[in-house]
């Protein structure tokens, strides 16, 4: 059987919501800049990784629909890495991390980013909806296409 080692560690600055120097710091910024540092400190290159698993409680406004997803390309990493968000309450970051390792022991994946956010402040009081990052935009534009207009890109191909 194989083994899973973490070989690199990141987390993000901790803030008081709604009054910290965080508070408006959209969710794949934040995530991806952990993911990032993870994966430089790791000395790994982008490719490298096969899957970002990252734990999220309340993946509504910026983090919205896949904070996994997003937060890898906002790190920088190429739209060829999977990502896949799970949500299991207070236990997500965990269980994104055990899943991590269960692809890596099981699955035959050589590299995978085990995480989790929330960001409380940016998604209280009913901010239910997909707020998108303009500078994740920027970067790829057509990172929140629906899944209808993903379908018509998929069958041209």
């Amino acid at each position: 059987m194989r083994d899973a080692v973490i070989v690199s560690t990141a987390r993000t600055p901790l803030g008081k919501a709604f009054r910290g120097a965080f508070n408006a710091t959209l969710v794949p910024t934040l995530a991806g800049h952990a993911v990032k540092a993870a994966v430089a400190r790791a000395g790994l290159e982008g490719p490298e990784v096969d899957d970002v698993v990252m734990g999220c409680v309340l993946t509504q406004g910026s983090g919205a629909p896949n904070v996994a997803r997003l937060a890898l390309l906002r790190a920088g990493l190429p739209v060829t890495v999977s990502g896949q968000t799970i949500d299991r309450q207070c236990s997500s970051g965990l269980m994104a991390i055990a899943i991590a390792a269960k692809q890596i022991i099981v699955d035959g994946q050589q590299i995978a980013v085990g995480a989790g956010v929330d960001s409380i402040s940016t998604v209280q009081g009913g901010n239910y909806w997909i707020q998108a990052d303009p500078e994740l935009i920027a970067m790829h534009n057509d990172v929140y296409m629906p899944m209808i207009d993903t379908a018509e890109v998929v069958a041209e191909r």
